[in-house]
């Protein structure tokens, strides 16, 4: 049960670990782009390219799928990077639903694990499987393995590193689980009652809007940590600004915060309360995404604007 390329992998695995997948539960076709067609999810086109019955249910409780996932008689279930199920969902194989999650539980639970980890600085993560319950990402874990996040990595350079370690975990979790080798802890045991939980809500548009008030090292975190997807962003003389990819300079600030300077040829920086972020991949509202050399043979930004 997977729709983005991340839960590809995992299925790509499982297939060449000789694993018998009897089925997949995707999401439903999407209209996208600008003539609003129809488009398979990753896992779909991935399933139908080698053979595997697809099932795209629109709603999780419907008795036709409930009756069509009990059809295949799978002996468990696999979840990557899919939608919250229902119990008469992850319930219903007698080894139980396992979920990989791109953290290490109990931290990080959530919908957008990756980016937060970057967001708050992490130097480390990884992934966990764990057996399905009724509260989001608390279940039972089977096994983790850590994943180190260098200083200048994007949540996309993250995304990759976990997509393909998860996968390799995967396998060994449904090979532990077959054999009888599993040994579930539950999560309690791993977090102390004095632990203090991170959470990874949903991101949204708005979480990318860039405070220049904060650390340049904030700054830099909240950019490498919305990268490629859904971007920081901030304002350049009244047009929406995103920025991709940055360097941080933490020295003495000369300039207001907020504000920013140009050579207008080669670098573009802005300034934060200890330092400045010098930009160097952006992408100006309707146009392409670029280098800051090429953004800036084809635009005149004024010398120094202040935000509020």
């Amino acid at each position: 049960m997977g729709t983005p390329e991340f839960a590809v992998a995992s299925l790509d695995a499982l297939l060449e670990a000789g694993e018998e997948v009897v089925a997949v539960v995707t999401a439903p076709d999407k209209p996208a782009g600008r003539g609003q067609k129809l488009q398979q999810s990753a896992v779909k086109a991935f399933a139908i390219s080698r053979g595997i019955p697809v099932l795209q249910p629109v709603k999780l409780r419907d008795p036709q799928f409930l009756d069509d996932l009990k059809s295949f008689a799978a002996d468990l279930q696999v979840v990557v990077a899919f939608r919250m199920l229902p119990e008469a969902v992850w319930s219903m194989p007698p080894l139980g639903t396992v979920n990989l999650h791109a953290s290490l539980l109990p931290q990080y639970r959530g919908a957008a694990p990756i980016n937060h980890a970057v967001i708050n600085g992490e130097t480390e993560s990884g992934v966990t499987t764990f057996l399905l319950q009724h509260e989001i990402d608390t279940g039972h874990i089977l096994f983790s393995e850590k994943v180190p996040i260098g200083s200048d990595e994007t949540a996309g350079d993250l995304h990759d590193k976990l997509m393909s370690v998860g996968a390799g975990l995967l396998v060994r979790t449904v090979k532990a689980l077959a054999a009888g080798k599993a040994a579930p802890v539950p999560q309690e045991r791993l977090a102390p009652a004095d632990t203090v939980l991170k959470h990874a809500p949903k991101i949204f548009k708005e979480d990318g809007d860039i405070n220049w008030h904060r650390s340049v090292d904030e700054v830099y975190n909240l950019i490498r940590g919305l990268s490629p997807y859904p971007a920081a962003y901030t304002e350049l003389d009244g047009q929406l600004l995103k920025i991709f990819k940055a360097s941080k300079e933490k020295v003495p600030v000369i300039h207001p915060v907020g504000s920013y300077y140009t050579d207008g040829t080669s670098f573009l920086k802005f300034t934060c309360a200890d330092g400045y972020i010098n930009v160097q991949e952006v992408q100006l509202a309707g146009k392409k995404r670029m280098d800051v050399q090429a953004f800036l043979r084809g635009y005149r930004p004024r010398s120094v604007t202040i935000f509020s």
